[in-house]
């Protein structure tokens, strides 16, 4: 992580929307319109899981490589909007594939995450290698950590050892079905870890019949609701983060003391 000089306050958007299905060139453009709406009112956007593919197993014929249109498409947003942008993608990796999230800042510095919990009811551990380590990433020195959909479920993975960071994001295709677990699952994550935490789910039906229902939200260290985007497509929901309001619970409420000691042997 790097040390930067932390802002008070950290404006962050979610970016919910519906995905077309398997069409890069097309979800491209999509979400590029969406970020330009953006511009000039957050300093981090939030973009759903596959963003430009949706959550399909043809990982041969989707993938792209950490040189291919989807990064280089998403530094130059990054750039030209003055953001920083968080989503997912299918990369390759020599013959791996993984179900990669990113941070991107303005300046074009790119951190990764490959989703540890690989969904097997769809048969994405069949499919895609499963990532090895956590990743937390310092923007204005607020220290985020990413985390892609399924993960949501493994609070151990997502345990937030001495504050190590402010920030948990779930980039998600979260299906309707199961959205209660959805709901109740991200404000537990913002209390047991004494931190914000941001969910962006997607929309819509994909090519498979699934349906998505948004609920994208951010949610206090407290567990209350800050802001919602309910099922809208072509949602841009902007919500302004406090850090002294976050130092306050954890110094007036330091459960995180008391937390136990653990290993991840993976």
């Amino acid at each position: 992580m790097m040390n930067t000089v932390r802002a008070e306050s950290l404006r962050v958007s979610l970016i919910q929307s519906s995905i077309a299905w398997e069409e890069r060139e097309e979800n491209l453009q999509r979400f590029g319109r969406l970020l330009k709406r953006a511009c000039g009112k957050t300093d981090l956007a939030i973009l759903p899981e596959t963003f430009t593919t949706g959550f399909s197993m043809e990982v041969e014929r989707l993938a792209d490589t950490m040189e291919g249109t989807t990064l280089s498409t998403v530094r130059k947003w990054a750039s030209d909007f003055q953001l920083a942008i968080i989503g997912s993608f299918i990369a390759r990796v020599d013959e791996h594939y993984f179900n990669r999230a990113f941070l991107v800042t303005p300046t074009g510095e790119t951190h990764f995450y490959d989703k540890r919990h690989l969904f097997r009811m769809a048969g994405e551990d069949r499919r895609f290698t499963e990532g090895e380590k956590q990743t937390i990433v310092s923007y204005k020195g607020w220290n985020i950590c990413l985390q892609v959909c399924y993960d949501l479920r493994f609070p151990v993975w997502s345990r937030n050892v001495a504050n190590a960071y402010d920030l948990l994001v779930y980039v998600a295709n979260w299906p309707e079905a199961r959205r209660s677990a959805w709901k109740t699952l991200l404000p537990a994550r913002a209390v047991e870890n004494l931190a914000f935490v941001c969910g962006v789910n997607r929309v819509g039906i994909d090519g498979k019949g699934i349906a998505y229902g948004g609920d994208s939200a951010i949610y206090s260290p407290k567990g209350e609701k800050l802001a919602d985007a309910g099922k809208r497509d072509g949602a841009v929901r902007t919500c302004t983060l406090a850090y002294s309001e976050l130092d306050r619970l954890r110094t007036k409420f330091p459960a995180w003391k008391d937390a136990d000691r653990f290993s991840l042997h993976i």
